[in-house]
């Protein structure tokens, strides 16, 4: 072909496409003249607009509280900013939870069933299983990505705990981070619990650096969103916002101030037993239940009070005491938002939703309690060790407390067991709360109707006039799976329309429909941690572990006549049952639960950390304190830490650290000597090189190697360029090398937070010249000799 003729094809071309690039939009309907003058301007609002009159939107998701907690649905924690929001809307007693933290958030946030959106258990127990990768899909968006569609500006404070572990560090990818699913700020933390004074905290994208703090995390995050809403109203008054406060109240570490600890000294010395006892009565007293409600027996394992010792009873009290103030304390910085809309006039024009628990109360204390105490300590000396730290109010308001599950039963009043028992009214009937007084007229009146978590989007949606777009972000939208609650607002005596609903976590399941429900207590190896029916487990799953979910009892209740499950009707009504587990199967093939799985389906470990199973970690020099799932994992593994560095001959500081609170390892240099620090409970040993570190090119090596059956727990050594230049043997029960790595993690070139060793003050960071640290995991001979 003619070159010439080319080149003209080519110009034409160019000069069509330059035309249709730069033609107006068709919906444009001005003129464009050769000069201004000439010209008609028109404008076209790019941007999404509220509809008319649109109010915003407050949700506030409170973590592990049991129904019978909170003052505003009869339990003895004093909530009175919770209990005026009650009283300006309807408080919903028959409203359900997932039974554990990340289903019911992902389930909340879509308004999908957990397992439909792939979060069927904690983001660490992810597994390659449509109901399990925790990779919630973009086709089921979140209620900010549908509000951002209508005009909202958004933002999520507090707990996310919904993003795939292994996405959760600087690296990303950031996509199902909260600014990925239609937030337009985050501030808040990724894991399942941080630190109430030493927060791990991330502000959209970035780790944020906040030390020294001395604020407790609820009065930051209360003070953030504060911020957020007075931006937003400043910047454009009519436009509606949609604020998402999760706090990491009251999940452990059970921590607030001592002046609130105080408030309620020696309010709870009656025990367990007592306080249900008084709970139901203010229950049946306020409608909260049935006026015939009976209390159910207590929970396996928990101890009548009146057989404890005055010592225990002592310490059990106190870890409630502790608890309620730090419920009361959140509920105060709650009362703060509330106190801000209402100053600014936007309160009548706020649509509060308020969940009391993601799930009930939670069993995670034991038998006894926790707090940082040394784990070998049993008995009455595990207890004086607990009056010891409750005594000194300093270290009481700070130390990772946990309730005994004594009390996690008092505070799910009036229902059998705890969080993560799906098979139970305990572990997933928690209190909702809805307000708007500008629409909803009801004033501190009681909604029995059935709900589920599932129900709080489109009954959201209902009352501002919002619509799910057929697309968002180039994604078609799958259907909203709950029902919307707004048809109770009218009618307190209308009839359910949620009528049907499925529960699964770790394979404890069970299946409401129309009033009845069939449930079974999942057990591993023998052991039912919820207090349900044990079996001889006999099936091997892939990884080894032993798991026989057809040997689970189911049991059959009617809850229109027996709320809280006491009288199992499956041998009365065989068919029945047979009714509801074919029910049971349908929904779960519908919603990806199956498989079937359970806590021994994966390395739960492996799964908190963004590392993996990853056998190699290397850090740089100027990384950020790792903490949570941030930081790589140790106990429980040999690993080898190697750091290369550049030496002149005067240097010192520390290369590597782990921990340091109570527990921790730092390897450091001073007065030219390479040395080791190893903290347990608070004793330090060091080990020392026997000879001077000299200048140059040095590859520093710390080997940390496990050997339990060899009549001592490890060995610890300390190499330069290969040679051996200390060895230490570590004694039994002295291998833990982590305390709270919600606090004091993993550091490079410097040790934060709290010193491992006492020969240094923090941060003593190397004024060397460190280049990297490899942290390699495996379990390496040790070699011979000296060498």
């Amino acid at each position: 072909m003619n070159s010439r003729y080319i080149s003209a094809i080519c110009m034409i071309s160019i000069a069509l496409n330059a035309s249709a690039q730069h033609s107006p939009r068709q919906d444009w309907k001005g003129k464009t003249g050769n000069t201004l003058r000439e010209s008609i301007p028109y404008h076209i609002n790019y941007n999404k607009e509220a509809s008319e009159g649109a109010p915003n939107v407050l949700w506030i998701l409170i973590d592990d509280a049991g129904f019978g907690a909170t003052s505003a649905f009869g339990g003895l924690v004093e909530t009175p900013n919770i209990e005026k929001i009650a009283n300006r809307g309807i408080r919903f007693t028959n409203f359900h939870t997932t039974a554990i933290c990340s289903p019911t958030r992902a389930a909340l946030l879509t308004g999908r069933n957990h397992h439909s959106v792939h979060v069927g258990l904690l983001t660490p127990a992810a597994i390659d299983f449509p109901g399990y990768d925790t990779r919630m899909p973009f086709e089921k968006a979140t209620v900010a990505e549908i509000l951002r569609e209508n005009g909202y500006n958004t933002f999520a404070l507090g707990k996310w705990h919904l993003t795939p572990v292994t996405e959760n560090g600087p690296s990303g990818p950031f996509n199902r981070w909260p600014t990925g699913r239609g937030f337009d700020h985050f501030y808040g933390f990724h894991p399942g619990a941080t630190d109430q004074w030493h927060p791990e905290l991330w502000e959209d994208q970035t780790k944020l650096d906040i030390e020294p703090n001395k604020k407790h995390v609820n009065e930051l995050l209360a003070d953030k969103a504060i911020k957020y809403i007075a931006n937003q109203k400043s910047g454009d008054p009519n436009k509606p916002f949609f604020l998402y406060f999760a706090p990491g109240a009251t999940h452990s570490p059970h921590q607030v101030s001592k002046e609130w600890i105080a408030k309620y000294k020696g309010k709870f010395d009656m025990g367990w037993d007592k306080y249900r006892e008084q709970v139901i009565d203010r229950q049946r007293k306020a409608g909260i239940i049935p006026a015939n409600a009976v209390l159910p027996e207590r929970n396996p394992n928990v101890k009548e009070w009146a057989t404890l010792s005055e010592k225990e009873k002592k310490v059990y009290a106190h870890f409630m005491e502790v608890y309620a103030a730090f419920y009361s304390y959140t509920d105060y910085e709650i009362g703060r938002i509330a106190n801000y809309l209402d100053l600014i006039g936007q309160l009548d024009n706020t649509l509060i939703v308020l969940v009391l628990g993601d799930n009930g109360a939670s069993k995670g204390g034991g038998v006894n309690g926790a707090a940082d105490i040394d784990n070998q300590l049993k008995g009455e000396a595990r207890i004086d060790a607990l009056l010891k730290v409750h005594a000194d109010p300093e270290l009481d308001q700070s130390v990772n407390n946990d309730y005994p599950i004594g009390w996690a039963m008092a505070c799910n009043t009036p229902f059998r067991y705890w969080k993560t028992d799906a098979n139970s009214e305990g572990g997933t009937r928690n209190p909702m709360i809805l307000s708007y007084p500008k629409v909803i007229a009801a004033r501190g009146e009681v909604r029995h109707q059935y709900g589920h978590v599932i129900d709080v989007l489109p009954t959201t949606l209902e009352l501002v006039n919002g619509l799910v777009p057929q697309a968002i972000n180039g994604y078609k939208q799958e259907p909203i799976e709950g029902t919307s609650l707004a048809y109770t607002v009218k009618d307190k005596n209308v009839a359910s329309r949620h009528t049907t609903q499925y529960y699964e976590i770790a394979g404890a399941r069970s299946i409401y429909k129309d009033g009845w429900k069939a449930s079974t207590a999942h057990a591993i190896d023998g052991n039912r941690g919820g207090g349900g029916v044990n079996i001889a487990a006999s099936e091997v799953a892939p990884d080894g572990s032993k798991v026989d979910f057809s040997q689970d009892v189911w049991e059959l209740y009617n809850l229109n006549d027996d709320f809280n499950e006491r009288n199992n009707l499956a041998a009365k009504f065989p068919e029945k049952l047979n009714e509801l587990q074919a029910v049971f199967d349908v929904e779960a093939r519908k919603y990806n639960v199956y498989p079937l799985k359970d806590f021994t389906a994966h390395d739960m470990p492996a799964g908190r950390t963004i590392y993996g199973k990853s056998p190699v970690v290397t850090l740089f020099p100027g990384v950020d304190n790792l903490v949570g799932v941030n930081s790589p994992l140790y106990d429980g593994r040999s690993f080898l830490v190697t750091t290369e560095v550049d030496l002149r001959g005067d240097e010192q500081g520390v290369l590597f650290a782990i921990g340091g609170e109570s527990s921790g390892i730092s390897l450091f240099i001073k007065d030219g000597i390479l040395q080791l620090a190893h903290k347990v409970n608070g004793t330090i040993a060091h080990l020392e090189s026997v000879e001077r570190i000299k200048a140059g090119k040095q590859t520093i090596e710390l080997q940390y190697y496990l050997s339990p059956n060899e009549g001592f727990a490890g060995t610890e050594l300390l190499r330069i360029n290969g040679t051996k230049v200390g060895e230490r043997k570590i004694p039994k029960g002295q291998a833990s090398i982590t305390n709270n790595n919600l606090i004091d993690g993993t550091d490079v070139g410097r040790d934060q937070r709290v010193a491992v060793s006492d020969r240094y003050t923090v941060p003593f960071a190397f004024t060397g010249k460190l280049r990297k640290v490899t942290i390699t995991y495996a379990k390496p001979s040790l070699p011979a000799g000296t060498n």
